[in-house]
């Protein structure tokens, strides 16, 4: 097998991991996923990527391993295997509602379990380079537009756990000189987005209005104000992180803030229905402590990453829209609306 670069990517059946997975593969890269060990299989979003043949010129380049954020000696096993060039730590229990229900287990796992990664590092003395997942939600009430200078105030489990993961990968690279990065990304949405996060919830739902299978969408604060990309651009960001001479943190975001309301209302528009027809507020979806406002500054990752955001609201919205409309049956030639040319991104 000939040399090239070794990757680790835990949470690689995800949304994030599976768009970077494809990534690295494109180029030239021998791709190791951690899974956790489940009684259904949760592969669908890498399912196309495993059709590496062992017997391919190039090898198995693309290798699933069974592990948990929780479990420290697995971890190590994992790092001392591998043994990779680069991690990227992508695992989290990432849904800020129920982090509220699940507070200690979301710590371990996106907290605790970003230090066992780092301690894996650090105890078998790999020059390995380390990407750590960081989130606008720790910013929480801290107002836009939010930088790498910005202060943080977190107001949710989720987002208390991933700051602590945040300041140990800083403290890694501070004390045990360890090549850590954190990108502190905004939302980013996709077809592959879970199907109970709002951006998902809302493309499927008009998907199901418009199959006949339900006539209303239930949503949570229409109002909170979100910076939304397409996460096939942002995973790009976190490879060119590690491509530097010197480890850093950085924003990832478009820069551009919408509320809730206005990412429905552009997609029952794209369907050719009217939203305020189908939403209904629903307290039940309302979360103890929300966030207000995110929108990032990510001119440091313009200048010294040469990142810029490539895929355009509209864009993302009309694909995740097709996407589901397709998995309802329904044929989106019929039903959806391209934007129109020229609309702005702003």
């Amino acid at each position: 097998m000939p040399d090239r670069n070794r990757a680790l990517i835990t949470g690689v059946t995800g949304q994030d991991g599976s768009y970077l997975a494809e990534l690295l593969l494109n180029k030239g890269y021998e791709v190791h996923g951690v899974v956790r060990r489940s009684s259904s299989m949760n592969r669908g979003r890498i399912d196309h990527l495993q059709h590496t043949n062992p017997n391919h010129p190039d090898g198995a380049r693309f290798v699933l391993h069974y592990g948990d954020m929780t479990d420290s000696g697995g971890l190590n096993r994992l790092v001392k295997t591998v043994r990779p060039d680069e991690i990227y730590n992508l695992a989290a229990q990432s849904h800020v509602q129920i982090s509220f229900d699940q507070p200690e287990y979301t710590g371990d796992a996106d907290g605790l379990g970003t230090t066992r990664l780092l301690e894996a590092i650090r105890t078998t003395g790999l020059p390995t380079r380390f990407y750590q997942a960081s989130t606008s939600e720790m910013f929480g009430l801290t107002p836009p537009p939010q930088s790498e200078t910005s202060p943080f105030h977190p107001r949710s489990p989720y987002a208390a756990a991933k700051l602590y993961a945040h300041w140990m990968t800083v403290n890694y690279r501070d004390a045990q000189k360890l090549f850590a990065c954190s990108g502190i990304l905004f939302n980013h949405e996709s077809p592959r987005r879970g199907e109970n996060f709002v951006t998902r919830k809302i493309t499927r739902g008009i998907a199901q209005i418009l199959a006949g299978k339900t006539d209303k969408l239930r949503l949570g604060n229409l109002d909170a104000k979100r910076d939304w990309g397409h996460a096939r651009d942002f995973v790009e960001a976190m490879w060119l992180m590690l491509r530097q001479d010197e480890p850093d943190d950085y924003v990832i975001a478009t820069g551009v803030m919408r509320s809730v309301r206005e990412f429905a209302e552009a997609a029952f528009s794209m369907a050719g229905l009217e939203w305020e027809k189908y939403v209904v507020v629903d307290e039940a979806y309302l979360r103890a402590a929300d966030v207000s406002e995110l929108r990032g500054d990510a001119s440091k990752a313009a200048k010294r990453l040469g990142w810029k955001p490539k895929t355009t609201f509209h864009d993302l919205v009309h694909e995740m829209l097709e996407n589901d409309l397709q998995l309802e049956g329904v044929d989106p030639s019929k039903h959806l609306r391209k934007p129109p040319a020229g609309v702005s991104t702003s």
